[in-house]
């Protein structure tokens, strides 16, 4: 009776937690303009006194649709062309915007009016290398099947990116690779690659001194921007869409162009590119490297210990089942090892489906790559005790569950603290994928750094992350050491 009235006392003092309302989440994909249209929502919404949170740089098209479809986020900026030619298959691919909202509404998502600019793909080369050979539009690339492609790797993939272009135009080019959108134009500059797919407002086409090819076939549709939100926002947060609403029309290519520049060539935060446009005061954004680094590391810490925990609770019993039953010790083993083939980001997108975006399908993923080191190390431990120590346990009259807690664990203690911390130390590193999902940690940097070109945001991410990792190592070599007893030191020392 006391627990249950504890148990009612607690319910009624975190009530008004619960009733509190969040905060609006807008998301963001991995370029450098979505994160700007994701700040100006933000901004605006705050002049206007609504609670809106900015989940930066969740990964491609596909991540922001399923986490707006399942609730994880409440709106992000996307374009007309890619509803059209890859999220909605029962539109026609030159649809208009009042097309678009009729065919969302059933899906409980809306739609603002164009933000005023088009963001549309083109095909672009070095301008003397292009003069060089002739070529103006994406017509005359068939004449030239030697050069070399570097796209995207989502437009690789779309419907209306290369496979589509290439039947469109007939092209017979055989390299073509596919390379982050950023890096492609340093591989473009390097000579690397002869050309790559553009977005018709990136800052770096004037920089690189590139052409931009005629789409003469007309085969690339308008990407007019918008806002994508949820519907249910019209009754929980009207004024938040109406300030999404507000900001159509208002932004124009131009514009666009000049906040891509501030940000990729100038080094300009997005907060403040954001904000000298709306006229408004940029906000805390840019906090100091040590609140950033402290921030990380919590957020990292808590990915690694959960999953680790987590994993430790499970496998140990999996091993101990993996050696004392051979069959089924072979079938864990072989599960166990098939999970760890599955290429560590493949991994954490297969838990969107399941957990949503954020901290916890980071945290299953690494969950599940953690399992084989420590159900291996398990087994090997158990199964290495010389039989004459089983069968003098046995012959004192132990029963089982004893005979393992008392005797066959702690001498197969070194090898579990062994698998242990192989787990913990590849987990450090795989963590920083997480931040890919909206789950933070070291990786948060890392990604911003990739996309702005910035060494100096990469090794934000990459040192403490390294650095972790030794200090992991160090701290499970000294808790084998303490845990392991005395005797068995000195014999492992001869």
């Amino acid at each position: 009776m006391k627990r249950a009235w504890l148990a009612i006392t607690m319910m009624l003092l975190l009530m008004p937690a619960w009733l509190h309302a969040s905060p609006v989440r807008i998301g963001s994909k991995q370029f450098t303009e979505s994160v700007l249209l994701g700040e100006m929502a933000r901004l605006a919404a705050r002049q206007q006194g609504v609670s809106v949170v900015h989940q930066r740089e969740l990964g491609g098209t596909a991540i922001l649709w399923s986490a707006l479809q399942h609730g994880d986020i409440d709106a992000y900026p996307e374009y007309t062309g890619t509803l059209t030619h890859e999220l909605l298959k029962n539109v026609p691919p030159d649809a208009d915007i009042p097309i678009l909202r009729a065919a969302l509404k059933p899906l409980g998502v809306g739609i603002t009016d164009s933000l005023g600019f088009d963001d549309t793909y083109a095909v672009g080369m070095r301008e003397d290398r292009a003069k060089q050979l002739g070529i103006r539009s994406l017509s005359d690339l068939a004449a030239h099947p030697e050069l070399r492609l570097g796209f995207s790797n989502e437009f690789m993939a779309r419907s209306d990116g290369w496979p589509g272009l290439r039947q469109r135009y007939g092209l017979p080019q055989t390299q073509v690779r596919g390379l982050d959108h950023v890096l492609s134009y340093r591989a473009l500059a390097s000579g690397a690659v002869d050309a790559i797919d553009l977005y018709s407002t990136d800052a770096e086409i004037p920089y690189y001194h590139l052409r931009t090819l005629d789409d003469d076939r007309h085969y690339f549709p308008h990407y007019d921007a918008v806002y994508v939100y949820r519907l249910d926002l019209e009754g929980s947060s009207p004024a938040f869409v109406n300030v999404l609403k507000s900001l159509a029309g208002r932004i124009s290519a131009d514009a666009m162009r000049q906040m891509n520049a501030m940000v990729k060539l100038h080094g300009e935060k997005e907060t403040v590119a954001a904000a000298d446009f709306l006229g408004v005061q940029p906000d805390g954004d840019g906090a100091n490297m040590w609140k950033r680094l402290w921030l990380r590391t919590v957020e990292h810490l808590r990915l690694v210990l959960i999953s680790l925990m987590a994993a430790v609770l499970i496998a140990i019993p999996l091993g101990v089942w993996s050696a004392r039953t051979k069959r089924l010790g072979h079938l864990i083993m072989a599960l166990s090892g098939v999970l760890q083939t599955i290429p560590s980001l493949a991994m954490f997108v297969f838990m969107i489906p399941l957990f949503g975006i954020g901290t916890w399908p980071a945290i299953a993923a690494l969950f599940l790559y953690s399992l084989l080191p420590i159900v291996r190390n398990t087994y090997a431990g158990l199964t290495s005790i010389p039989p004459d120590l089983r069968e003098s346990a046995a012959a004192l009259g132990l029963p089982r569950g004893v005979r393992l807690r008392r005797v066959e664990l702690p001498m197969a203690m070194r090898s579990i603290l062994a698998g242990i911390k192989t787990a913990a130390v590849i987990n450090v590193g795989t963590a920083t994928l997480g931040a890919l999902i909206g789950a933070g940690g070291y990786g948060q940097p890392i990604v911003t750094g990739i996309r702005l070109d910035d060494t100096g945001l990469i090794l934000e991410g990459a040192i403490p992350a390294a650095c972790m990792a030794l200090v992991v190592q160090g701290l499970f070599e000294g808790v084998e050491r303490w845990l392991t007893p005395r005797g068995m030191r000195l014999e492992a020392r001869q």
